[in-house]
């Protein structure tokens, strides 16, 4: 077999594609961060029928290339940026807000169990809020290095690699940062503050699940 390990991932993502879909998730499975792309931009956004897109802080969203395409100027949707450059806190905040009545949101995962479950650690929650409700659809990106046997497991994988990950990569003042682990901290500045579980998708089809047979963010 030329390509063992992408084949094992193929299987295996199948199986948690099925599991999304019995759940009442839409779900595809591609093979590259650029088909995840392609698979928004050219499929799942177009047939949304979308005017008004918003996403939040991913980066699985910009490995894939969603992120610049959403920032360009000719994307053909009104797109709520968040994270614009140099625009003030506040305004972060309002279009974060505004975020929750867009059309479609688009985001990463922290973690997706293998029965099907979609799991969630934000800071202030606006990711939380907009999967759970407010915009009328959501696709979210989730690379093969999400998924995880089971929800322990996904949350052992959030709170002891993937938020500790993050409280370094924004340069966070958490103990995490020091240690590599978790202290269920009491800092100012804690990452870790609202859980989401999505055992399934309501409306049916509300959430798409694009799963990508690569490792992408954290």
């Amino acid at each position: 077999m030329k390509d063992p390990v992408q084949h094992y991932w193929q299987l295996r993502l199948q199986v948690v594609k099925e599991r999304l879909v019995a759940n009442n998730f839409a779900a595809v499975v591609v093979d590259t961060a650029a088909a995840a792309a392609r698979a928004v931009c050219d499929d799942l956004l177009p047939a949304s029928g979308a005017r008004v897109v918003s996403y939040g802080g991913s980066m699985t969203m910009k490995a894939t290339g969603l992120h610049d395409f959403l920032n360009g100027a000719d994307c053909g949707y009104e797109v709520i940026r968040p994270d614009e450059p140099g625009i003030a806190a506040g305004e972060k905040l309002e279009r974060r807000r505004r975020a929750l009545l867009a059309d479609v949101y688009c985001s990463g995962v922290n973690a997706v169990a293998e029965a099907g479950h979609v799991v969630n650690l934000d800071m202030i929650g606006n990711r939380a809020a907009a999967i759970t409700f407010g915009p009328k659809a959501v696709i979210l990106l989730a690379g093969r290095n999400k998924i995880v046997p089971d929800l322990e497991a996904a949350m052992l994988r959030i709170k002891n690699y993937a938020a500790p990950a993050n409280a370094m990569r924004l340069d966070c003042k958490t103990p995490c940062v020091q240690t590599a682990r978790c202290a269920d901290c009491r800092s100012p500045g804690r990452i870790c503050n609202s859980w989401t579980i999505t055992e399934k998708s309501y409306p049916k089809g509300r959430i798409t699940v694009v799963l990508i047979n690569a490792d992408l963010g954290l």
